[in-house]
């Protein structure tokens, strides 16, 4: 690629277009309603790092002495010079990798977006690039991974999106120049490895040293850039570490850049962490969390179906398929989207539990789907005694939620009011659609005609002061969230 061309191409989009490179400009862009109607996004973070199995911080860690990262490459792998991250590729052969089959199981799990990792702190592309040699086309799959990904998401509807977090790679490597490792090997920009700095003492300092210097972000900038001309993502998601001061100009570049391209495509969204938007450019994201409350803006929660790991591990302590309805009911009912991230395994098959997952969400979406993508959010959002922990990183242990704890949407003269689980005794008490008089306003005051559980039928039902009772007849309905329709006029 002739870089310098390519550099003039993006001034000349940014010169030319709608969004300018301000954030003044770039207020105006709007969320686009197509945004507002998707629910359920599905995340893969894939890789060379998949083959150690290990996690996905695996390049980085084996790199620091002493880790159990390093003593575990030492112990199975060897020495990090003759056998660095850079050995991982070849096995990254994805050769049982069925597009195809990987979006019909999104699709009946009820996902309606996609947004598979373009490119990890590692510096490796999943997607063909005329930036590095370092990609999926060239090396390891032979394939281009994403973009095959991409083309049968959209032929069956799923909203084409992306994530790169490229810009983590400035340090990501940068342990390895400490002893004798193959990342000293590195000189230039062609070797994957470049530029591998020092890591900061405090990734989270927005003013950390050393900062990313322009040749690096003129890079990241045309590697972002080209994933937008080549992918037509309609979701970008960025990983945290473009909040770096240094990086805040060249974001607006590129946030100018794709608004303008995506003009003629109906719009797009960027998704970020922490603040490195001004609020209202973008969509915030809270990784491995949530808020405790409904929010009057969009917002989307990312989590894996995994604890302790985004990528295939050896080690995965997977989540409860329960607690992944939890997550997805208590985000949409609050006015979020879930992007829930699975970790396939490097020859490109997915794992059973992964399986299991998503065949939990296929059946209870058949019966459940229009409480989640056909609705909306209602007066209240929640009842009940467990409180979600706001903020991220809060998953590490299961809500355990009850019964009692409900989440509610609507639509029309639908009021969904969803409990967590199946009542033990076959018994709910919906407080929030207590009976009351005018006097006791703002209490919701409307009229119930009918009583249903979606894929249980109608229900007995009778209201009073405490709340709406509600019945079932099925003595063993399992332990799965359970969705009250009540109709009103």
């Amino acid at each position: 690629m002739d870089r310098k061309r390519y550099l003039k191409q993006i001034e000349q989009v940014i010169r030319d277009g709608k969004y300018h490179a301000d954030w003044e400009s770039l207020a105006e862009h709007p969320i686009p309603a197509w945004y507002r109607e998707l629910r359920l996004g599905i995340f893969l973070h894939w890789g060379p790092f998949s083959v150690p199995a290990y996690h996905d911080w695996y390049a980085r860690n084996m790199y620091i002495q002493d880790s159990p990262e390093y003593r575990h490459h030492l112990q199975v792998y060897g020495d990090h010079k003759e056998h660095g991250y850079k050995s991982f590729i070849p096995a990254f052969t994805m050769e049982q990798f069925s597009p195809a089959q990987w979006v019909d199981l999104f699709r009946a799990a009820g996902a309606d977006y996609i947004v598979p990792v373009a490119e990890h702190h590692d510096g490796f592309q999943n997607y063909r690039s005329e930036l590095s040699a370092w990609n999926a086309v060239e090396k390891g799959p032979h394939r281009d991974i994403m973009g095959d990904l991409l083309l049968e998401g959209e032929k069956a509807g799923m909203m084409r999106g992306a994530s790169s977090h490229r810009v983590e790679h400035w340090w990501f490597l940068g342990n390895g120049r400490e002893f004798d490792s193959d990342v000293n090997s590195c000189q230039d920009k062609d070797d994957l490895y470049w530029p591998a700095r020092k890591e900061p003492a405090n990734q989270h300092d927005l003013y950390g040293e050393p900062a990313p210097d322009e040749a690096f972000l003129e890079d990241w900038l045309l590697r972002s850039c080209e994933i937008v001309d080549r992918y037509h993502p309609r979701v970008f998601y960025f990983d945290w570490w473009i909040q770096h001061s240094a990086v805040k100009s060249w974001l607006m570049k590129f946030a100018a850049y794709y608004f303008n391209r995506a003009e003629s495509w109906g719009g797009c969204v960027i998704n970020y962490k922490h603040d490195a938007f001004p609020w209202g450019i973008g969509v915030p994201d809270i990784e491995r969390g949530q808020f405790a409350e409904a929010k009057p803006f969009l917002w989307q929660s990312d989590t894996s179906v995994m604890r302790n790991s985004w990528c295939y591990s050896r080690f995965a302590d997977y989540k409860a398929p329960i607690e992944i309805l939890w997550d997805l009911i208590d985000v949409v009912s609050k006015n979020g989207r879930l992007l829930l991230n699975f970790g396939p395994r490097p020859d490109g098959t997915l794992t059973e539990k992964d399986l299991e997952i998503l065949e939990v969400l296929k059946n209870w979406m058949r019966i459940n789907d229009e409480a989640i993508h056909a609705a909306g959010l209602w007066r209240v959002s929640q009842e009940g005694p467990t409180r979600v922990e706001e903020g991220q990183f809060a998953d590490s242990k299961s809500r355990g939620f009850t019964s009692d704890d409900i989440r509610f949407t609507c639509r029309g003269p639908y009021i969904y009011a969803i409990a967590m689980r199946f009542p033990e005794n076959r018994e709910l008490c919906i407080r929030s659609l207590r009976k009351a008089d005018a006097s006791r306003l703002p209490l919701w005051h409307g009229i119930i005609q009918e009583v249903e559980a979606l894929g249980y039928g109608p229900v007995k039902w009778r209201r009073d002061e405490e709340g709406l009772h509600v019945r079932f007849k099925q003595e063993d309905a399992g332990d799965y969230p359970v969705v009250i329709r009540v109709k009103t006029t």
